[in-house]
């Protein structure tokens, strides 16, 4: 058993004393505001002189889309690589890890999930989504996804194609559909992606977009946007659980502290993220725990039984990982917004629909009511121990270092394979 620091000791103290008034409060049903003039959404950290966030502040009541954008990387637009027409400028693939990058890194097959269909939640109208993703899955040589072949599918949140909510503009959420979309292209080729659009970033309506991806047949339900769990998100957790359903959730880019929801929800796969870099050895790979990668103790949450972890007495983010630091990050393609084109992006928003596509790419979302199945015995050989790097000061305990086992950051591992899918 490990031994908490002082400071791990200090928030489990904290939550310790929270957690049966917060339960209570959570069970009754009220939902509070914020204190006027503070956000709800993930907090800020310092970010790297040459990375961005795409949505700024949001208000108290809102979440915020948990992408983060290279600013030192501008890749033009169209379609690039061997799929390109003819000319220099475009026969190079786009900077930024690409589909047959991330298979490698994880070991995964290129086929499967075609009976699969993967929901994707995000606020605001992309209104190029369908175009950008077609450029992207180009690029890659990944079929085609259209609304015209029954791949693709853009909804609101009352589950219509119009009319549709206003569009993303400069927020920044159209970046993170974009990142969304081509994640799960990337994960699974030959998953249906559906694109459920929320009128605005609030949880009423997030939610709403939730269980309406679920009534249209979504297999699996991402959702890469979040907001630091306060009183009144059990109002919202049931949204977040549906049988037979995977639901995923990023787990936040401000590092270690108070987690974030949807991710915190019992019902949800919470999604923590690594720095993924080339190396010499067998994998060819090597991962540490990205700096950002949000982590931390539920004080809103009671510990579920498949967690086994001694210094949180409450639900302990994150369950698993993958790819998020953008300076190791994934290209994506997006000419909605501020920065139009090719990009560099990561942030657990990166992670999260990864992560839901390689659930339908194995086919067994069903499996996945929650997370234990990545607690498992079974689950070990399925995942690589990610082992070194932190996401905050913890005085080296594992909920926010990476060490070998469960840890925070990067919850019990990344994927190597299939076989804990």
């Amino acid at each position: 058993m490990r031994t908490g620091s002082r400071a791990c000791r200090t928030l489990r103290t904290a939550a310790t004393l929270l957690l049966p008034l917060a339960l209570t409060i959570g069970a009754a049903g009220a939902v509070q505001a914020a204190a006027p003039g503070t956000t709800s959404g993930s907090a800020h950290t310092i970010l790297p002189a040459n990375v961005e966030n795409a949505c700024g502040p949001v208000p108290a009541g809102e979440v915020r889309c948990l992408t983060e954008v290279r600013t030192d990387v501008s890749g033009g637009r169209g379609v690039r690589g061997p799929a390109a027409a003819a000319g220099a400028a475009d026969s190079a693939l786009p900077a930024g890890y690409g589909p047959a990058d991330l298979h490698s890194a994880y070991h995964l097959p290129t086929t499967g999930g075609a009976d699969q269909t993967v929901a994707l939640v995000d606020a605001y109208d992309d209104p190029t989504a369908e175009a950008d993703l077609a450029v992207y899955r180009a690029t890659y040589g990944l079929p085609p996804c259209t609304t015209a072949n029954g791949c693709f599918r853009k909804v609101n949140q009352s589950g219509q194609p119009s009319p549709l909510p206003q569009s993303a503009g400069t927020t920044g959420w159209a970046t993170e559909t974009a990142l969304d979309l081509d994640m799960v292209s990337a994960a699974c080729p030959e998953c249906h992606i559906l694109l459920v659009e929320g009128d605005e970033p609030t949880p009423a309506d997030l939610a709403q977009a939730e269980d309406t991806a679920v009534a249209l047949g979504a297999n699996e339900v991402s959702n890469s946007y979040g907001g630091t769990e306060r009183n009144g998100d059990n109002a919202f957790a049931q949204h977040y659980s549906h049988p037979g359903v995977a639901v995923v959730a990023s787990s936040g880019d401000a590092g270690y502290g108070a987690p974030n929801s949807p991710a915190a929800y019992p019902g949800v796969i919470a999604v923590g993220g690594t720095t993924l870099t080339r190396a010499g050895n067998d994998r060819g790979w090597q991962e540490t725990a990205w700096a950002g990668a949000g982590s931390g103790c539920s004080a809103w949450f009671a510990k579920p039984a498949w967690q086994q972890d001694t210094d949180c007495p409450g639900r302990t983010v994150a369950d698993v990982s993958a790819v998020a630091d953008p300076q190791t990050g994934v290209a994506t393609y997006n000419t909605t917004g501020r920065r139009a084109g090719w990009a560099v992006v990561g942030g657990t928003s990166a992670s999260s629909p990864f992560v839901a596509g390689l659930i339908g790419l194995a086919g067994n979302p069903s499996a996945f009511p929650d997370a234990s199945r990545f607690y498992s015995d079974g689950a070990a050989a399925g995942l690589n121990d990610v082992v070194g790097g932190s996401n905050g000061n913890c005085d080296g305990d594992y909920l926010c270092t990476a060490v070998e086992g469960y840890d925070g950051p990067t919850g019990n591992g990344t994927p190597n394979g299939l076989n804990a899918f």
